[in-house]
């Protein structure tokens, strides 16, 4: 099989080893290239796999022997699946490969909002607690999780991790889910008294068009002036402009980002600046641990294509 790959999908460096796929067949390996070097190289390809490339008609179009296209991630909004099922092309995504990752990130955001860890760092090495006449200085005041209303959307493989984290952590965790849950042992409840009751909202739902902005001006309007916000799914699922008219006008408390709806993030976005507002660059998937995992699925569903028997089709 002629196969191509987007190696600066998952690694910048070279702590990933793709050799596994070259058992596979004729490889090429390809990082960050134009859309007509994109086209020139996969033109005779069998299988793809890449993260951010967008798969679409024209794409498909100058690839006409593409069969296979696998995504170095859960989601596949990159992916044009209608072109795809009509050119019979199999689609095969990598589910539940980051749900520790990015769980963990949640509460690396949260705590570090919390305990204003960045604030008192930089103070002590900026000289601070040398100067201090006391054993400790607190400027910045500090927050307990624990007693805390958490507020997990989404009830995935991450909304579910985070929950349980978060009431390990003491925090009173609410759930709520479009389509009710099942064996949940948390309090389930609607969107809106979600927003009205929690003192940290953390999303964890895919982008769909029912989902697009659902944290909009009226969202944030409900949240208690005092709450906080975690996005570590989707930066569309967030009206970025009211979010930002929220935070600088002090009607939330705060907001804890790892994406954003363009990305990279573009100088005009609202958000960049906007107080109270930590934002990472979409790093919660990148462990070494985390996209070694995600390699080994993609590479899995590949080698259950070749064997007749595709997994995780989305197409």
């Amino acid at each position: 099989m002629k196969i191509a790959i987007n190696t600066s999908a998952i690694s910048f460096t070279d702590d990933i080893d793709f050799s596994e796929f070259e058992t596979f067949g004729d490889v090429k390996f390809f990082g960050e290239i134009s859309r007509e070097e994109l086209f020139a190289l996969c033109a005779d390809r069998e299988a793809l796999i890449v993260n951010k490339v967008e798969v679409d008609e024209a794409l498909l179009a100058a690839c006409p022997n593409l069969k296979y296209v696998g995504t170095f991630a859960t989601g596949y909004n990159v992916v044009d699946i209608d072109a795809c099922r009509k050119r019979g092309v199999t689609v095969c995504n990598a589910p539940d490969y980051s749900t520790h990752s990015v769980s963990q990130h949640v509460f690396a955001l949260l705590l570090n909002f919390y305990g204003k860890v960045t604030e008192y760092t930089s103070s002590v090495a900026a000289g601070d607690w040398i100067r201090s006449k006391t054993f400790s200085y607190f400027p910045y005041p500090t927050y307990e999780l624990y007693g805390k209303t958490f507020g997990v959307f989404g009830y995935g493989n991450i909304g579910k991790t985070v929950a349980k984290i978060a009431s390990a952590f003491g925090a009173n965790v609410v759930v709520s889910t479009r389509t009710p849950a099942r064996d949940c042992p948390y309090k389930q409840v609607g969107f809106e008294e979600l927003l009205k009751t929690c003192d940290i909202v953390s999303l964890h739902c895919p982008l769909t068009e029912k989902t697009a902005k659902i944290i909009d001006a009226k969202a944030l309007s409900l949240m208690k002036p005092t709450a906080v916000l975690i996005n570590t799914a989707r930066g569309g699922l967030v009206d970025e402009a009211a979010l930002a008219e929220a935070l600088n006008g002090g009607k939330i408390a705060g907001a804890c980002l790892d994406t954003v709806a363009v990305e990279p993030m573009r100088a005009d976005n609202p958000l960049y600046g906007a107080k109270n507002c930590l934002i990472t660059p979409h790093i919660g998937w990148v462990p070494a641990e985390t996209r070694r995992r995600l390699l080994h699925i993609a590479a899995g569903n590949l080698k259950a294509y070749i064997n007749g028997a595709p997994r995780n089709v989305v197409s």
